[in-house]
């Protein structure tokens, strides 16, 4: 502030880092408390309410990108179990064809095994 009020000249960087900690807002309005316009208290009351409603925005802000993160996990999850749902269908799928498979063959060498039991010996 010291430095601001001496007339320093920030660049561009710091000047954006200086209006975000509202400095540049109060030497604004120590500018007019030096006119005559309002009190120091009147000053120092703006200053307060600015920066009350900048905590608030800043904190909507926050809770708001917890909000979209947790509703990523969220998707990401249902996802991921949508997909995990899909391979154990398509795992079960291919036992039970395997298992039919197996069944088949079985059913074939027991019919193999049937007709020559079957037949009568001359």
């Amino acid at each position: 502030m010291y430095w601001v009020n001496c007339g320093a000249e920030p660049t561009d960087t710091v000047r954006a880092i200086l209006s975000d900690e509202g400095v540049l807002l109060m030497k604004h309005l120590q500018g007019g408390v030096k006119k005559g316009a309002f009190d120091e208290a009147e000053c120092q009351r703006r200053f307060d309410a600015w920066k009350a409603n900048r905590q608030q925005k800043v904190e909507k802000l926050k809770v708001s990108i917890a909000d979209k993160q947790q509703l990523a996990v969220k998707e990401r999850f249902q996802a991921e179990q949508a997909k995990n749902a899909a391979k154990a269908e398509a795992v079960a799928k291919k036992k039970a064809e395997a298992a039919a498979a197996k069944a088949e063959a079985e059913a074939a060498a027991a019919a193999a095994a049937a007709p020559e039991a079957e037949t009568p010996a001359e």
